[in-house]
């Protein structure tokens, strides 16, 4: 996917979850839309450069949304939902092994009593449901982790994942890694051991578990390359 040109400027703080001030070569300070409810550690350090898109939307608050940040371990696009799209894209260009040949592919399906899949792949294989989720976490030795938070919306993801495969259907989960650093991807069992068992328990069963690279620049994302993934990480120090 491709950004229309962003703007770029120093990250002052991040707070409240959803707002981020940044300072613009200008002097000028913008108040802007944080689009990510995790704990965005080591991507939100006062004084990164950052990237923010702006919306031509006359009616919204903030109009300008953070996008992409500078890490010390290389750059992170902090827009989590953007990985939905950008997975989306590589399936529909075949570019993901194993999820070739699925021409019909919708987005937010209900299914497993209330949960929305991602993704629903639809082809004469049959079905594959995915839920995709963003890697910012970056460790030493270029370890990424997920969540970055207790996630308990998580956990019930895992739930309809399994759910579904025990109806005869394919269920994947995809690890999007948005952070440049990232070479590897696992669970956070120090963070939330929950998750870490509860994807133990779904990979058990038969749920596939992959993880992919993004390419990110700012003039866009592209799903790049595969990436290993392990239940446990490697490295627990934070970058």
């Amino acid at each position: 996917m491709e950004f229309a040109p962003l703007l770029e400027g120093r990250l002052i703080r991040r707070y409240k979850r959803f707002l981020a001030d940044v300072a613009m070569p200008s002097g000028e300070t913008l108040t802007v839309h944080c689009p990510n409810t995790g704990a965005m550690t080591g991507c939100a350090e006062p004084g990164a450069r950052v990237w923010l898109s702006q919306s031509a939307n006359s009616k919204r608050k903030y109009p300008h949304t953070w996008e992409l940040v500078e890490t010390s371990h290389g750059l992170a696009c902090i827009h989590s939902a953007l990985a939905n799209r950008v997975v989306k894209e590589a399936v529909q260009a075949q570019r993901i092994p194993g999820l070739e040949g699925y021409p019909e592919i919708a987005t937010e399906v209900a299914y497993a009593g209330g949960s929305r899949a991602d993704l629903l792949l639809s082809g004469p294989a049959g079905r594959v449901y995915i839920e995709v989720k963003s890697v910012t976490l970056c460790v030493d030795g270029g370890q990424g982790l997920f969540p970055d938070a207790v996630s308990e919306r998580g956990r019930k993801h895992l739930a309809a994942l399994r759910e579904v495969l025990n109806a005869g259907t394919r269920s994947v989960l995809l690890f999007c890694v948005f952070h440049r650093g990232i070479a590897q991807v696992s669970s956070a069992g120090g963070i939330d051991p929950a998750y870490r068992e509860a994807l133990r328990e779904a990979q058990a069963a038969g749920v596939e578990v992959l993880a992919w690279g993004a390419e990110i620049t700012p003039r866009g994302l592209t799903l790049a390359h595969p990436l290993p993934f392990s239940l446990d990480p490697q490295a627990q120090p934070a970058c």
